[in-house]
C-alpha cells in the first residue's frame, strides 16, 4: 500500500473510533477501559518486543517510541477507570466515637429527637 491509502486508513479510523467512542454510556465507559487497558497492555509488550530485536536505528527509535506511548497509555487508562470506579463507590458513613454509642443516643434524647430513642 502507498502510504495516502494507509493516511486514508488511520484518518478514517480515528472519525469512526471518536463516534463509537462518544456513543458509550458513563455506565458501560468502565467495563470498556477495563477491556480496553487490556488490549494496551499485549500492545505494551509487542512493542517490547519489536524494540528488543530492532537491528536498524530507525526501527529501534520507532519501536521506542511505541513503548513510552503505549505505557503512557496503559497507565492513563488505568488512572481513568480508578476515577470511574470511584464516582460509583458510596459515600462511607461516619461512624459514632469508639465505646460511646450510647452518648449519641443520650444527646439525641436530650434534644427531643425520636431518632435516638430506637
Amino acid at each position: 500500500m502507498d502510504g495516502i491509502a494507509l493516511l486514508t486508513i488511520t484518518v478514517l479510523a480515528v472519525f469512526v473510533g471518536f463516534e463509537v467512542v462518544s456513543k458509550v454510556s458513563s455506565t458501560l465507559h468502565t467495563p470498556l477501559m477495563s477491556g480496553a487497558n487490556a488490549i494496551h497492555g499485549i500492545i505494551l509488550v509487542g512493542a517490547i518486543i519489536v524494540a528488543g530485536q530492532a537491528s536498524d536505528p530507525w526501527v529501534l527509535a520507532v519501536a521506542l517510541l511505541a513503548v513510552v506511548l503505549a505505557t503512557a497509555n496503559l497507565v492513563g487508562g488505568f488512572v481513568v477507570t480508578d476515577r470511574m470506579l470511584e464516582m460509583f463507590r458510596g459515600r462511607k458513613r461516619v461512624a459514632p466515637p469508639a465505646g460511646k454509642p450510647d452518648a449519641i443516643k443520650a444527646e439525641s434524647r436530650a434534644s427531643g429527637s425520636k431518632e435516638g430513642m430506637r
